[in-house]
């Protein structure tokens, strides 16, 4: 009976051929901008304006990686900010998020339809850039690092999708370690949070991805050259290489070959290589993550 059941669930050949086949032509559509990219920054520059972007470098050059490390000091420091900060940030942000999310799940929590309104709310309406502007400097944030560690700390997001996968766990946790004896901090540590691992896992990467690529903040805040994140570091390259370009090409005067075009491509490669290393140590636990409030069957 096992086997005749194995067999009628089975698929078909013919549908395993097109399902791979399928996602196979995704996959390649997905590398080929990536491939793209990575081939256009070990390209001469004046090569892609002549000839655009292609598969493979028609001039191989590394002037614009020789740019972008000219001082190599400088950008090993802006991502030795950005890691702390990515570290720190994402770190804090769980821990926060996912404790607010435990209370908000529990029924017996009075004013927890209260709370989760302010939280939606926030969502809806924003005070915009000048009170938000006017209050960090109120606060002393210009040229500290709380300036770019507090803003990203929050999402409303986030805190709503590990609030659905608290949710979805049986109730009987948390009343068993109440029998126990256990308090709410020990059942929110010891029981909630090593089941939610693909749920904090998921909210960790989006938080971590918004702290590697935040140079918005630093722009406002950050005057302190030795305190630039790493993308902020780079925005500022492209833009004194636009600049020099354009004096160039305004009053005539010869300035060096700046490889702007394949500096952008290469100041992309630099920011996103170790979010690509990291990925796949997670990708487990980020696609049963996003799995949270499907249908079970």
């Amino acid at each position: 009976m096992d086997i005749l059941k194995s067999k009628r669930d089975r698929l078909p050949l013919g549908f395993n051929i097109f399902g791979y086949s399928f996602v196979l032509i995704l996959t390649v559509i997905c590398l080929l901008p990536f491939w793209l990219m990575v081939s256009g920054s070990f390209t001469d520059n004046a090569a892609i304006i002549r000839d655009g972007y292609r598969f493979w470098p028609s001039m191989p050059s590394v002037e614009a990686y020789k740019l972008v490390f000219q001082v190599p000091e400088v950008i090993f420091r802006s991502y030795l900010v950005t890691i702390c900060l990515t570290a720190a940030g994402t770190a804090l942000s769980l821990f926060v998020t996912t404790m607010a999310a435990y209370v908000l799940h529990r029924r017996d929590f009075k004013y927890r339809n209260f709370f989760s309104f302010f939280f939606y709310l926030t969502t809806l309406f924003s005070g915009g850039l000048i009170p938000f502007y006017l209050l960090m400097l109120n606060m002393n944030m210009r040229d500290s690092y709380l300036a770019l560690l507090l803003p990203p700390l929050i999402s409303v997001f986030n805190m709503i999708v590990m609030r659905t996968f608290f949710t979805s766990l049986p109730s009987e946790i948390g009343e068993s370690g109440k029998v126990d004896g256990a308090g709410d901090f020990v059942i929110y540590f010891r029981l909630y949070l090593p089941m939610a691992v693909p749920g904090i896992a998921t909210i960790g990467l989006f938080t971590a991805l918004v702290y590697w690529n935040d140079w918005y903040n630093a722009l406002l805040f950050i005057n302190t050259p030795r305190m630039y994140p790493l993308q902020y570091q780079l925005y500022t390259v492209i833009s004194q290489a636009n600049f020099a370009r354009t004096v160039a090409q305004r009053t005539g005067q010869q300035i060096a070959n700046v490889p702007s075009e394949a500096l952008k491509l290469a100041t992309a490669c630099v920011t996103i290589g170790p979010v690509i290393l990291l990925f796949p140590f997670i990708q487990r636990y980020f696609i049963r993550g996003l799995t949270i409030g499907a249908v079970k069957g």
